[in-house]
């Protein structure tokens, strides 16, 4: 009898079921590699990304491990809007200090904020990573078909049990189930994401009793017993974020590491400050100021303006103008170094007996 663990590892390619998050913005090849070649699923986040450089990127993760990894996508909702001329001005002038902080003045609007989802899509199939990753939706089954032609596993993300539901239907072939605890995004898709705010201790046994697919657990994971709780709530596999984004592979920044450490399990705040869409992080100046102001742009408008002077304060160090993504458990993420951390985790995994 195959044992649900031993099911997500042949399905994936790899050792031991353990999964690297995507850090949309904040993946490094370093990392991903690093967990792939430790016997884990690196993943890569393509969040931003035109078709040549996610191309090149995959050439690059090709080039530092030769193991599996997963490459992640954000699926388009149909939320997705322009802000209006109003809605522009308003944010501009909410986050004008912040900007001016780092010596920026407020940039005008571009022509277009992100690339197109299928120029995304297509450089990520003919880059045929082992595994791609979906988060904001379940992916059109003729995506699902050129995928599993060419070999690719693929994975959706759910919130909720009924967005598990969805996705099984739907032909994914692995769910990751995300605990509100979780690090960054809120993904979910069929409900407002403050509408589905489940944690994962509820959400796991749930999902697993509902769908026939391995089920990922992810959020409040960062060691041994976290990964522990989660086969014992039926989970074939856990997916950590915050765990090793502390660690020096990642792309966080000083700050960001120091915020992780220092940030207890009731600091972290669910905020749409600086994207437009509701994601998990600590709470700095950035977050406060554009959070008084009450005046957010839509999504992914608030995104690529904050992203302006977030990437000077990445160059400066200045934490408090960062994104500053982190779960619940972010004082667990106690280890520097890839491989301290996998170790860890995998001391949680079960006997496969």
């Amino acid at each position: 009898m195959v044992s649900n663990m031993s099911r997500l590892t042949r399905l994936l390619g790899v050792e031991a079921p353990i999964v690297l998050g995507p850090f949309g913005g904040l993946s490094s090849v370093s990392l991903t590699a690093a967990v792939s070649e430790l016997g884990g699923l690196g993943s890569y986040g393509l969040y931003g990304y035109d078709a040549e450089r996610i191309l090149k990127t995959a050439d690059a993760l090709r080039a530092a491990t030769s193991r599996p990894f997963a490459l992640n996508l954000w699926l388009p909702t149909g939320s997705e809007r322009d802000a209006t001329d109003e809605e522009y001005a308003r944010a501009a002038e909410a986050t004008r200090p912040l900007f001016e902080r780092v010596g920026m003045s407020v940039p005008q609007r571009p022509e277009r904020y992100l690339p197109p989802f299928e120029e995304q899509l297509d450089a990520a199939l003919e880059a045929r990573p082992a595994v791609l990753s979906f988060v904001f939706g379940v992916p059109a089954r003729s995506i699902l078909d050129t995928a599993h032609a060419r070999g690719i596993v693929v994975l959706g993300a759910a919130t909720t049990v009924d967005e598990a539901v969805a996705l099984a239907a739907g032909g994914v072939d692995a769910i990751v189930a995300t605990g509100a605890e979780s690090a960054g995004h809120r993904v979910s898709f069929l409900e407002p994401a403050s509408d589905s705010l489940v944690g994962t201790f509820a959400l796991v046994p749930q999902v697993r009793d509902a769908v026939d697919v391995p089920v990922i657990a992810a959020g409040g994971i960062a060691d041994r017993r976290g990964v522990a709780a989660a086969f014992a709530l039926g989970a074939d596999g856990v997916q950590v974020g915050t765990g090793f984004l502390r660690t020096r592979q990642s792309a966080a920044s000083d700050a960001h590491r120091a915020a992780i450490s220092g940030t207890p399990a009731h600091g972290s705040v669910l905020t749409t400050a600086m994207s437009g869409r509701l994601a998990r992080g600590a709470s700095n100046l950035a977050v406060r100021t554009i959070e008084q102001s009450g005046a957010i742009a839509p999504f992914p408008v608030q995104n690529w303006l904050t992203g302006r002077f977030r990437a000077e304060a990445g160059v400066r160090g200045d934490g408090e103008l960062q994104s500053l993504w982190l779960g619940q458990a972010s004082r667990l993420a106690r280890w520097d170094d890839a491989a301290s951390v996998f170790e860890e985790l995998a001391a949680g995994i079960p006997s496969d007996d």
